[in-house]
């Protein structure tokens, strides 16, 4: 898997609404760049942008074989392509099925490399959800597995019945609860790989006190180290031991290639810190 995956989330109708050559020019531009996986979702534009992009990297010049898809399942989002009455999840071996086989359709593909479970759900049953994974692995349609936004006892309570890939989690400078409630622990403890939504947070969406902090520090470090603001916030996210993988949401080429070039520098220890206390507003305990 790259350091740094490409997020699709926004390249439909939930964001810019690319048209099927202004997606095929994204992968072709990204895959250049040296970023070959990319992280889709179900429920993306209400359920159609998998198929968007499933039509554009069919236009692309891209072979499967020089990509990797990710994919997530599990949540029932009411839509114009569902009308259901509530929102919900449904981890039945059925459902995990057929999600798979929708959006293996949908993106044109025989297989996906990840399928994740997109969030944890009070009623999940982990044997229903160990046969779905079962027979997806035997039938070659999923060649690993994971899930999204668990926490720790919820993966040693899937743990129980299947091997786990990954976990994809929100976590940046803005939002550390993962790097102290145990869940990047138990990832390095058990060997699950870590991805990051959402990997610069809050900073460039809100004004915030401790945005102000943040940035005051920043103007200093982009000088010290050539990088500009994004960049710097993957760099600290980087750094951390858990081998953190960001999910970069961007749309545009230039930031997805300064977010690949993130990958080769690291911070000061001191200067990693100095952005924890200025964002949390206090030392370290």
């Amino acid at each position: 898997m790259d350091r740094i995956i490409a997020g699709t989330m926004t390249w439909g109708a939930w964001g810019r609404n690319f048209s099927t050559a202004e997606i095929a020019q994204l992968i072709e531009e990204s895959v250049e760049v040296g970023l070959t996986s990319f992280d889709h979702a179900d429920i993306y534009g209400g359920y159609t942008t998998e198929q968007a992009f499933g039509k554009g990297f069919v236009e692309s010049n891209i072979s499967r074989e020089q990509v990797r898809h990710i994919s997530k399942c599990g949540i029932q989002y009411p839509s114009e392509k569902r009308p259901l009455n509530v929102k919900h999840y449904d981890y039945s071996k059925k459902h995990i099925i057929a999600s798979v086989e929708n959006s293996l359709k949908n993106l044109q593909t025989d297989y996906l490399d990840l399928l994740l479970l997109h969030r944890p759900s009070p009623l999940m049953d982990v044997n229903e959800i160990a046969a779905a994974f079962q027979s997806l692995s035997k039938e070659g349609k999923v060649k690993s597995f994971g899930v999204s936004n668990f926490s720790p006892s919820q993966l040693q309570l899937i743990q129980k019945e299947v091997v786990l890939d990954w976990n994809q989690i929100e976590c940046s400078l803005s939002e550390t609860t993962a790097m102290f409630d145990g869940t990047l622990d138990y990832h390095q403890t058990y060997g699950i790989g870590t991805m990051a939504w959402s990997p610069l947070g809050t900073y460039f969406k809100e004004e915030s006190p401790a945005g102000k902090r943040v940035k005051k520090l920043l103007i200093n470090l982009c000088q010290k180290y050539s990088l500009s603001e994004d960049q710097l916030l993957l760099v600290w996210l980087l750094q951390h031991p858990a081998k953190i993988y960001p999910v970069v949401g961007t749309t545009r080429i230039e930031r997805l290639k300064a977010a690949k070039e993130a990958t080769t520098v690291e911070l000061d220890v001191q200067d990693w810190f100095l952005l924890l206390e200025a964002q949390k507003g206090e030392k370290v305990p």
